[in-house]
């Protein structure tokens, strides 16, 4: 008899006969990446916040951002828990979507900036969507991430870049919106007083400008010192404010003003041309202008002339951002003669364009053009603009020549990266150096002589220098009195008053004694403004970053607003100008002329 038994099944059998469950992904190790862009965010917001130089502010986040990038993508390349493929995926994805940006945005942001603006967010995206699908399925982590990583670059595509403040916050806008220079050329009149000078009046019918004591020639006024002499204002601004005596668009430029015989005279960017414009003092309204093929834009100041014209005798001298430097008849804009000084020293086009204001001095017109050799410091003969002499000097300045009289000599001083040099301006020899190497720091402060003859030097590496000019033995020797890091100043000049300076340290103004570089204040925030002092009244006319004017006292007790008023709107960097009792300032976009109230209004009007 068989012995039968029940049908058994395989113990293996029996559990490949269950039904098949899949296994959840295994997490993916994500902690390291986010850890690197907290310490990215963390920095960046850390060097906004702080009291640094830009230049320092500069370097620490470009350099965080070079690094956390590069360790980045070390960590994404050799982290395991995600599939290989889903690596190299998504960094071709980051890399080609770069470059797609990058070439699409050539004309409103630049490979730089599309590069220093776009790659923190990629890296953000890229990361926070990590996070979000960390337990996500292979293709849903995949195409997520390429998504994720290409949105940042499709807006950075989007966007153009119309400059920064003075604490790096870059001016974003839809690349389709119209730019305040495409707003004012569309709207500009077309007159007759505003056609070239080629079309003006011959000099012989011409009206003669001459210079009168109250007017105000070129950069910083008659001794390019920011001083206000013969002039005295009501202070009680609430009761008798400036009066606006007009108001009107102009082009982009950091241009200052001269004043002189009733005409303003200064420059913008219009198109592909720079222009140097004359304007009735009086109503703004526009006498002539002079045009020249040429434009430069950075991303960070914008387009436009940075320099400011100088009138001397009639004539007015004028360089523009690309180097073209030019003598014009100021009563009618007729081109006398002019140089390149690009191509005269054979000359880098500087990171901002060329800004130096240029100095006429005896029978020369000095500028700087920072060229190899001896073509850092250029003179030329004002009668027909040949070259009178060069000077080698540091490859980076944007400050302008200074005139001085160390006991009463004549000089003019450059500072430079490489430090101050001094020169005879008749023939060129030098008179003195100092050496301060800034390795490739931009400096842009004018250096400043004071009554006991020493020389205050300033920029955001060096602090305040104090320079002792002594002569010994026929040669001069500058001897470092003091320096002191209470006084930074970066494109802000300062101004001195009884034993005080009173300027911009980085953003904040302050006062610190010259004689000792010890600080006695430091008060208002007024961004990256520019001040003049009326020394009459000891007052100080501050022009903040947001196009307001403050009256403040020159004082070492404390910093007291007297007065204020919004004088224009948008980012205000020039410096401004007085003559005749009229304030005038300008930024990119405006320029307005107020006269200021006369001493006893306030009583009058009580």
């Amino acid at each position: 008899m068989n012995d039968e038994r029940p049908n058994s099944v395989p113990p293996q059998a029996a559990v490949d006969s269950e039904p098949n469950i899949a296994a959840a992904p295994r997490p993916r190790r994500l902690w390291p990446g986010c850890l690197l862009i907290a310490i990215y965010w963390a920095i960046w917001i850390a060097a906004g916040q702080a009291e640094l130089p830009i230049t320092t502010t500069f370097f620490i986040v470009a350099g965080t951002s070079a690094l956390v990038t590069l360790l980045f993508v070390i960590w994404w390349l050799t982290n395991r828990t995600i599939a290989g493929r889903d690596r190299l995926l998504v960094l071709g994805a980051v890399v080609l979507g770069g470059a797609a940006a990058i070439a699409a945005s050539k004309e409103t942001l630049g490979a730089f900036s599309a590069i220093f603006i776009g790659l923190p967010w990629v890296l953000t995206a890229w990361i926070v969507w990590s996070a979000i699908a960390r337990r996500a399925s292979g293709p849903v982590f995949r195409w997520g991430a390429v998504a994720a990583v290409c949105l940042p670059w499709i807006f950075v595509s989007l966007i153009k870049v119309t400059g920064i403040t003075g604490d790096m916050k870059s001016d974003m806008h839809w690349r389709w919106t119209p730019t305040a220079e495409e707003t004012y050329i569309a709207t500009r009149s077309e007159t007759a007083a505003e056609q070239p000078a080629d079309e003006a009046a011959a000099p012989d019918e011409a009206e003669a400008i001459v210079a009168a004591p109250d007017d105000w020639p070129g950069f910083r006024g008659p001794s390019r010192n920011g001083e206000v002499h013969g002039l005295s204002i009501g202070v009680d601004w609430k009761q008798s404010p400036p009066t606006q005596l007009w108001r009107q668009k102009i082009g982009p430029g950091w241009s200052s003003m001269a004043v002189v015989g009733g005409r303003l005279f200064t420059q913008e960017q219009v198109g592909e041309k720079e222009v140097v414009v004359c304007l009735d003092a009086r109503t703004g309204k526009r006498l002539w202008s002079h045009e020249d093929a040429a434009r430069l834009v950075d991303s960070q100041g914008g387009p436009g002339p940075r320099a400011t014209p100088q009138f001397v005798a009639g004539d007015l001298y004028t360089q523009g951002a690309t180097g073209i430097l030019n003598c014009l008849n100021a009563a009618n804009g007729r081109l006398k003669w002019s140089r390149d000084i690009a191509k005269d020293a054979a000359a880098p086009l500087p990171m901002w364009g060329f800004s130096s204001s240029p100095l006429v001095i005896g029978d020369v017109v000095v500028t700087y053009a920072g060229g190899k050799g001896d073509k850092g410091l250029l003179a030329y003969h004002t009668t027909d603009g040949s070259p009178a002499w060069s000077v080698a000097t540091g490859a980076i300045s944007y400050s302008s020549p200074q005139p001085i009289t160390p006991a009463g000599e004549t000089q003019v001083v450059i500072v430079s990266d490489a430090g101050i040099l001094a020169v005879e301006p008749a023939s060129g020899d030098i008179a003195w150096r100092f050496e301060a190497n800034g390795h490739g720091v931009w400096r842009a402060a004018q250096p400043t002589e004071q009554e006991d003859g020493s020389l205050l030097i300033g920029s955001e590496d060096l602090g305040t220098v104090c320079l002792d000019l002594q002569k010994v033995d026929g040669e001069w020797q500058p001897r470092e009195r003091y320096r002191s890091n209470k006084l930074r100043p970066s494109f802000d000049d300062f101004v001195l008053y009884q034993g005080c300076a009173y300027g911009f340290d980085l953003r904040v103004f302050c006062c610190f004694d010259t004689k000792t570089g010890k600080p006695r204040w430091r008060g208002g925030r007024y961004g990256n403004g520019q001040v003049l002092l009326l020394r009459d009244q000891g007052l100080l006319l501050i022009s903040a970053e947001s196009g307001e004017v403050v009256l403040a006292a020159a004082s070492p007790q404390g910093h007291h607003e007297l007065a204020r008023m919004q004088a224009l709107e948008g980012k205000t960097w020039n410096h401004q100008a007085i003559a005749n009792g009229n304030l005038f300032v300008r930024n990119d976009q405006e320029i307005a002329c107020y006269r200021l109230p006369p001493p006893g209004d306030e009583m009058a009007a009580k």
